[in-house]
């Protein structure tokens, strides 16, 4: 209680009082079903609107977030979000338009979603683009439904879907819900897809192969049009996850891969706010041949006016209310047209320089499995610092202490104790330089006081819990 809102309520206070409304009151027995009322008090805190403003702006202070720390996160790209976005999706025009309003009044926001959808097109080498998907694990799920769909169609029956041991674990999961049947196929030595492997793998039961490319471990799949061939030749999709498209925008594209579909992160690559379960948007882009395929409606334009085309022939029909995420939509293309091409590749040569960087500094204090040029992120092992008595779970509980959110940890999962850290192309020399200081010293910390760090994070507001326990038997309601 006396670390709540409720420690100041006291019975009587107000924040808002509204003026007499000039209408009749009416009991809600007459307008809410009886069943459907409360039959005791609702026990909400009573203060003023000020002491309501500080109480959350101060608890929003004590949250690690993009805006007040450096944020590490390996493959969720947590970067930069301008505020010009901001105040671009705060214009009137969009934020008072209602997604029921008829094309006629809505052209702006049409065009707008047009546009979007044909920088996508030229990001990422795709002929066509759907912007309905709400997040990256829809756009996945989306994919795999043309894919199940685009066979039926050919009225052939395929049963399974090859994804590698280092995917994200949407990948299965998006496949497995369109009732595919999942084969892993194992890296190599050099943590890419091993083709000897994948070769033995292949045959006309095989819909498709999901990749990511550069793939979770910060490495770009040298082997990708190899890969590509050979499943062309079994007449296999060839599906890109877009997680880590932030490393090769303006200087690939997973056209030219050889990939028939993919589906995009706009609250990754293009800088839109994320995290704590949304918002995001996934777009889902296809090859030609696959266009007749995609959610509906897609957004087209005559010459004259920009309208919805429901008019796909196969379809796979809506996968979301509305048309998707429009004010995520607003941001990308915001972030997009300020960028620019020149400046998206530039966004991508910074994102693999500084991850480079990183790389370099700190493989002579942890240990690096994968010990080449990585991309946009790159994956570190804690099993020095684990025989040292502490893990990488506590190494990432030390950062906190020093007032950085932790990076991915324990994926991918083939990297054993695995800390996987993306600095993105928006952190100066600065920033990472501190972050090298400061895991130089945790590691120099465990080597001669492991003890100290194994309590750690002290200085947070929630210090170290069992997260065993928690995980079992979490506490979900706390009755005041």
């Amino acid at each position: 209680m006396q670390n709540t809102i409720f420690k100041n309520s006291i019975k009587g206070k107000r924040g808002v009082k509204f003026p007499d409304s000039g209408v009749a009151e009416k009991s809600l027995n007459d307008i809410i079903p009886e069943n459907y009322l409360r039959k005791s008090d609702l026990n909400l805190p009573e203060l003023t609107q000020l002491e309501v403003e500080r109480y959350f702006t101060n608890l929003s202070h004590k949250n690690f977030s993009v805006d007040t720390v450096f944020y590490p996160l390996g493959s969720c790209t947590m970067k930069h979000n301008p505020k010009i976005n901001e105040k671009v999706a705060g214009f009137e025009g969009f934020t008072e338009i209602h997604p029921q309003q008829g094309e006629e009044y809505s052209q702006g926001a049409l065009e707008l979603m047009y546009e979007l959808q044909e920088s996508l097109k030229e990001i990422t080498g795709m002929d066509a683009v759907s912007l309905q998907p709400a997040a990256g694990a829809q756009g996945e799920f989306a994919g795999m439904l043309i894919v199940k769909k685009y066979f039926e169609t050919l009225g052939q029956k395929r049963t399974k879907v090859i994804i590698p041991d280092s995917a994200h674990g949407t990948n299965p999961a998006s496949a497995k819900m369109c009732g595919f049947d999942i084969v892993e196929v194992k890296s190599n030595s050099k943590g890419q897809v091993d083709t000897e492997a994948l070769k033995c793998l292949l045959n006309n039961d095989v819909a498709a192969i999901m990749m990511t490319n550069p793939n979770t471990l910060g490495l770009f799949e040298e082997e990708i049009l190899k890969i590509s061939e050979m499943a062309k030749e079994h007449g296999i999709l060839l599906y890109y996850d877009g997680a880590n498209l932030n490393a090769i925008m303006g200087i690939t594209n997973p056209k030219l891969m050889g990939f028939d579909i993919v589906h995009i992160n706009l609250h990754k690559t293009f800088s839109t706010p994320h995290g704590g379960g949304g918002p995001g948007a996934g777009p889902i882009g296809v090859n030609e041949k696959l266009a007749d395929y995609l959610p509906v409606p897609v957004i087209d334009y005559d010459g004259e006016k920009y309208y919805f085309n429901y008019e796909l022939k196969n379809s796979i029909g809506k996968v979301k209310a509305y048309y998707g995420n429009f004010g995520i939509f607003i941001r990308a293309y915001t972030y997009i047209l300020m960028m620019g091409g020149k400046g998206l590749r530039k966004v991508s040569e910074d994102a693999v320089l500084n991850a480079n960087y990183l790389k370099e500094k700190l493989k002579n204090h942890y240990k690096l499995p994968f010990d080449q040029i990585c991309m946009h992120e790159f994956v570190l092992s804690g099993d020095i610092q684990k025989a040292q008595g502490v893990n990488t779970l506590g190494i990432a509980k030390k950062l906190m202490d020093y007032g950085v959110h932790p990076p991915t940890i324990y994926f991918p999962l083939i990297v054993h104790e695995a800390l996987m850290i993306e600095p993105t192309e928006t952190e100066t020399k600065e920033i990472l330089d501190n972050f090298i200081n400061i895991m130089e010293n945790i590691a120099t910390e465990i080597k001669e006081k492991p003890e100290q760090v194994l309590n750690s994070p002290v200085s947070t507001p929630v210090s170290r819990i069992d997260e065993t326990l928690a995980a079992r038997k979490p506490v979900l309601k706390y009755n005041l």
